[in-house]
């Protein structure tokens, strides 16, 4: 891979290299497991904004460094911010502001799907909460053996708002989105290989992403301009109603995501014990 393009450098937790006219983004972190924080959302929608206005850019290769794609949003980093909001009695300002900042992360991930240049996500490891919510956003996904996938906010008393309640019917179904979403359940890549979440399973994190620089490569030599029309007419179709899902999402979760389950679920992560939601 060649360097970092020259508007792409001093980068926190993405790296963007490009071989010819492919791009590969990989997740740094630096929390572990690829956690997403405040750097994260900052920086998704920059990378991915620059790759879609660069010419020589055709096709994107997303992945995660390390052993993981990703552990998912990094709440730890996340919630000082929201304390304000989370607080019982939040009025209309708190509940506002955290409306805005919902809103910004659900566009951060939308700079994945909104990019002109087709995007293949490459899964190893861990691919938990706001990281589907980042493969939901891509074009095509393909995974390693080891690769296993959660859409686990409901584990943690939030309704999932990033994208994935929004994109992933289309990709694998509205019966096995309900089980994935009402569960919080874990599935291996057999199982996501079975229901469409991804479209290849190959045996370790090397194969995959050989696979997945190949497809790109595959798709770059085809005339860019054709390649993105048919993005933008296969897209066509579903962006209008995800647009209305994640603007209605973000207001319910301003509006009801502060409750006692919420603060159980944060106390029982702290304490490393099952939580006990009471519907409060």
């Amino acid at each position: 891979m060649t360097a970092t393009p020259d508007n792409l450098q001093d980068l926190v937790s993405l790296k963007v290299e490009r071989a010819g006219h492919v791009a590969e983004v990989t997740l740094l972190g630096p929390s572990k497991g690829n956690a997403m924080g405040p750097d994260f959302w900052r920086e998704l929608p920059l990378v991915f904004g620059a790759l879609d206005a660069d010419p020589e850019v055709r096709a994107i290769v997303l992945t995660g460094s390390g052993a993981h794609f990703s552990y998912g949003l990094d709440l730890p980093a996340m919630m000082p911010g929201w304390a304000e909001y989370l607080a019982g009695d939040a009025l209309a300002g708190p509940r506002t502001r955290f409306l805005r900042e919902v809103r910004e992360l659900q566009d951060a991930v939308t700079s994945v799907a909104a990019t002109r240049k087709p995007v293949i996500a490459a899964v190893s490891g861990w691919c938990i909460g706001g990281g589907v919510d980042v493969v939901s956003a891509a074009d095509v996904r393909l995974a390693s053996a080891d690769a296993k996938f959660s859409v686990r906010e409901v584990k943690v008393a939030i309704v999932a708002d990033l994208g994935s309640l929004q994109r992933l019917s289309a990709i694998i179904g509205d019966g096995h989105l309900r089980e994935l979403a009402f569960t919080g359940r874990d599935i291996d890549a057999a199982r996501a290989e079975r229901i469409g979440l991804v479209n290849d399973v190959y045996p370790d994190q090397d194969a995959l992403l050989a696979a997945a620089r190949e497809l790109a490569a595959e798709i770059a030599a085809n005339p860019p301009l054709v390649v993105q029309g048919v993005k933008d007419v296969l897209s066509v179709n579903t962006e209008q109603q995800v647009a209305a899902g994640l603007r209605y999402v973000a207001a319910w979760n301003s509006a009801f995501l502060p409750s006692k389950d919420l603060q159980e679920a944060v106390q029982a992560f702290m304490e490393r014990r099952d939580p006990r939601f009471q519907g409060e």
